[in-house]
């Protein structure tokens, strides 16, 4: 392998998608951020919710609501919680409910009208995640979804597809945590100009 030319390539096909990104997520990404920060006016939650690096990516983007993402603006913090992070309330939903229930039990507890779930899947057809999105709706909250590819079943069910226009797992994962960025910004900059 030419490990220069790999480096060379993975480059180019990341920014390639990023700039894809543009025309493709756009629009999308701007109805996001005028969601999450009406969402926070109103003194309500964001939870999210993905798998494996999924998972991953809620944790750093609740981080990044909760403490501060632009370190010129000084606010307070803005509920963002990810469902992603207790150990025992995965393992025992997983135990005595299902995996396939761990996400939309925490919905069930956590989640009121008018707040925000944000998904992550890279493939749109997590079963936990559909769970969750489900009883997200019956609760009336909005639901972005974080997506690649086609989109998968996640794309009809969710308020808000947000999808990264590749089918390589990386460049979709690195697609969503630059959207989560870009939307984060853009919520401190609209309530804290």
């Amino acid at each position: 392998m030419d490990k220069e030319k790999f480096i060379h390539d993975s480059l180019k096909e990341s920014s390639d998608v990023k700039l894809k990104m543009e025309e493709a997520c756009k629009a999308e990404i701007l109805v996001a951020v005028q969601g999450i920060a009406d969402a926070f006016r109103n003194g309500k939650k964001l939870l999210l919710c993905g798998n494996g690096g999924s998972a991953a990516d809620s944790q750093h983007i609740a981080a990044e609501f909760m403490i501060r993402l632009s370190h010129h603006v000084q606010r307070p913090a803005l509920p963002a919680i990810a469902l992603t992070t207790d150990t025992s309330n995965l393992t025992a939903g997983g135990n005595d409910i299902g995996f396939e229930n761990v996400f939309a039990r925490n919905v069930e507890g956590l989640g009121n009208e008018g707040d925000v779930l944000l998904v992550i899947s890279t493939s749109g057809n997590s079963p936990n995640i559909i769970k969750a999105v489900d009883k997200a709706h019956d609760k009336k909250m909005f639901v972005i979804g974080f997506l690649g590819g086609s989109g998968g079943k996640l794309k009809d069910i969710v308020d808000l597809p947000i999808v990264i226009p590749s089918s390589n797992t990386q460049r979709i994962q690195e697609g969503h945590i630059t959207a989560a960025h870009i939307i984060c910004e853009l919520v401190e900059s609209d309530l804290y100009p």
